[in-house]
């Protein structure tokens, strides 16, 4: 791989900050806790929010932590051991290693989503499970950016080049199909923000509005046959 495609990488990993937003994290995590034992991959870890979480289920006996970041590793668990890795390249992982794979807003900063998935189906163990989560672009604010300013939300911003890969939730049941995956669903995390203003569409609505216009980001469980 040449060395300025390499550098880009890692800038583009520095620049996400390693951290997403607690309302994903939360519905990400009340997809995962019902899966949550065993060995688990925090798939671009991050600064170390999932592993850590995860690290504290007792059920969970390991977990292995990738990220390219370079100052990855903040978790001190004793059940968490650090990969850094190009996540757009196969992980130096043995295959069928795991039971759990958590992957938040990953995949959006990914050259080739057909190739993460098999990725993901080559890493779990049979009958293992994946969570991933991915910004929702078809909410109504990311629409109205289509709209007037000819890219999807937050895709193509200035301040934020690290987002790549927009995917329509009927574009993540494909992916994960067609890598091999079973028993795919793709939810929401029931947190939106209106454009323009300092509030969210649940908020103003008293919790009457959610899903896929209502929400920010998208939450997809799967099986491993």
């Amino acid at each position: 791989m040449p060395d300025n495609l390499a550098e880009r990488r890692v800038a583009n990993a520095v620049r996400t900050g390693g951290i997403s937003a607690g309302p994903i994290y939360d519905a990400v995590l009340r997809v995962a806790a019902p899966h949550a034992r065993g060995v688990v991959l925090d798939f671009g870890a991050g600064s170390g929010t999932v592993a850590t979480l995860m690290a504290d289920v007792p059920a969970v006996t390991a977990v292995t932590a990738a990220d390219l970041a370079p100052d990855a590793g903040a978790t001190s668990s004793p059940k968490v051991r650090w990969v850094r890795a190009d996540l757009n390249e196969p992980l130096p992982l043995p295959a069928h290693g795991f039971d759990l794979i958590v992957a938040v807003e990953i995949i959006e900063h990914l050259e080739n989503p057909r190739a993460v998935a098999r990725e993901w189906l080559r890493l779990l163990r049979p009958g293992g499970t994946l969570v991933m989560s991915t910004p929702n672009v078809e909410c109504i604010r990311s629409l109205l950016a289509l709209v007037f300013r000819g890219h999807f939300l937050p895709f193509t911003e200035p301040w934020y080049p690290a987002h790549i890969t927009a995917l329509t939730a009927a574009d993540v049941q494909r992916v994960l199909t067609e890598a091999g995956f079973q028993g795919v669903q793709v939810g929401y995390t029931d947190h939106g923000r209106i454009p323009k203003l300092a509030t969210t569409w649940q908020q103003a609505s008293l919790g009457t509005l959610h899903g896929r216009r209502f929400s920010d980001n998208l939450v997809a469980v799967a099986t491993a046959p």
